[in-house]
């Protein structure tokens, strides 16, 4: 079993131990070490301290070099990544090799960034008052970063959180999820063999909550990155320090409407991926689905022949297409769900068990009650709801009847159906003809009322990480 010291800038003993295990069969595969509120000043004291000193920042130049080594070093060991990011999340082999690879793209997307960065020229001279004046900005960094990730994409995440603050010059702690730390401190350790000076990124795996929410709400932070549950990431941003920017990345109960003109084939198979992919633990993932009556037949038939296809199973098999969930108390509060949906009146296509402690089946729900959880909140688990509706207006409707909003998708080939729903979706983004759980790293990535604050995205995020300083010259000669 793996053994990790404390990734931070501190020679105090460490807190104690966290052990992280396999989430298909519950082996212990590494035992990290935990830090706790003693290890706080120095964590907060040295990434501040390289933030004030000016004189040493990195240049974009030196940030260039390490991301290209870093992206290089990553292309190398892809299979090791792979398999270490499929062992501690249970995210299936190859869908863990694309989250692998798209690293790499994360650190070039980085680089493109910072190397095309560059200030604005601020119009002077229109009045009297600025008259024999030039203006620009340029970009600095904001100062230290603390990032708080999840676990559902144990790379990629941090990729996005991590890679971000070191393209924008600033120095981060990462607090990885307790489920999924080594694919966080293997980033950390390609950054620091790829020339990024310790200090500048430092993994910090708490000892308990308070501690974390101690690091998060010192006044030392000058941006907060957090990716996780509605719950703790509000809780969090109501005590952040006066002065403190943040981003929040919550969940969503994603709408898919699909109109009687759509392709039903691209439909099914595109749903049935963005709604079963990693078990349905994605914050975008498909979970709610609205036909027309007289219509739904085939779709349903279609997708229930599609769940029933797919291999359940070990993560590190190349034959999986769902793993498991990343505890058994997750599978057990899904298989609660739907049941308790069942019970008051759902019909239940395919599924509604437990394969094992870990595992469940992909489940499809048809016309499951509004006020079901299952209709209300995030289910986080391979299941998708079908709801029938009278007219299309009304699956508008009530995509738009929660408290959350993230990214929807509209299925129809017609434009004016498209653009109808993209006119009345409450959605950050919409997905015409593609499931709601699409993303390029460069795309804006934003949860809407509930779901978050802020946008995500790779160039979003580095610009989020800067302050545009500006300077104003005065002279007659202008």
């Amino acid at each position: 079993m793996m053994q990790h010291g404390v990734k931070i800038n501190s020679k105090l003993p460490q807190a104690g131990t966290l052990t992280v295990v396999n989430p298909y069969d519950l082996s212990p595969i590494a035992e990290i070490a935990t830090v706790g509120e003693q290890h706080l000043d120095d964590v907060l004291s040295s990434a501040e301290a390289l933030y004030l000193d000016k004189d040493n920042w990195m240049t974009v130049h030196q940030r260039v070099q390490i991301l290209q080594k870093a992206a290089e070093i990553i292309r190398s060991r892809v299979e090791d990544l792979t398999n270490l990011a499929a062992s501690e999340g249970g995210k299936p082999y190859l869908d863990s090799k694309v989250e692998v690879n798209r690293a790499i793209d994360g650190c070039q997307l980085a680089i493109e960034v910072i190397r095309n960065e560059h200030g604005d020229l601020i119009p002077m001279g229109g009045d009297q008052y600025s008259a024999n004046r030039a203006a620009f900005t340029l970009k600095e960094p904001i100062g230290v970063v603390v990032a708080v990730s999840a676990f559902n994409h144990p790379l990629n995440l941090i990729i996005h959180q991590v890679i971000a603050a070191v393209a924008a010059g600033c120095p981060v702690i990462v607090k990885p999820a307790s489920d999924t730390p080594l694919s966080c401190i293997a980033v950390r350790d390609i950054l620091i063999e790829a020339g990024l000076p310790e200090a500048w990124c430092q993994v910090f795996i708490s000892d308990k909550n308070s501690t974390a929410t101690q690091l998060v709400t010192d006044p030392r932070v000058s941006f907060f990155s957090f990716i996780g549950s509605a719950k703790v990431g509000w809780m969090l941003k109501s005590k952040l320090a006066a002065g403190t920017r943040s981003a929040l990345e919550h969940g969503g109960v994603a709408p898919a409407i699909v109109y009687p003109d759509a392709n039903y084939d691209n439909a099914i198979n595109l749903l049935g991926k963005g709604g079963f992919y990693h078990a349905g633990q994605v914050c975008v993932s498909v979970q709610r689905i609205y036909l027309q009556k007289g219509h739904a037949d085939a779709f349903v038939a279609g997708l229930k022949q599609l769940a029933e296809k797919l291999v359940v199973g070990d993560p590190l098999s190349d034959a999986t297409e769902v793993g498991p969930l990343i505890r058994p108390k997750e599978c057990d509060r899904v298989h609660e769900w739907v049941t308790q949906a069942v019970k008051a009146g759902a019909k239940l296509i395919t599924g509604g068990n437990k394969i094992s402690d870990t595992c469940y089946q992909p489940t499809i729900l048809l016309n499951p009650p509004l006020d079901a959880q299952v209709s209300e909140q995030e289910v986080f688990g391979p299941v998708i709801c079908i709801y029938e509706v009278e007219q299309m207006e009304q699956a508008v409707q009530l995509a738009n009847s929660l408290e959350v909003s993230f990214q929807a998708a509209v299925f129809t080939t017609n434009l004016d159906n498209a653009f109808y729903v993209r006119k009345h979706i409450n959605a950050s983004a919409l997905m015409v003809n593609d499931h709601t759980a699409f993303r390029v790293d460069g795309m804006p990535f934003a949860g809407l009322k509930e779901s978050g604050y802020g946008t995500g995205g790779i160039p979003y995020t580095i610009h989020d990480m800067q302050v545009d300083k500006m300077m104003v010259i005065k002279s007659p000669n202008i």
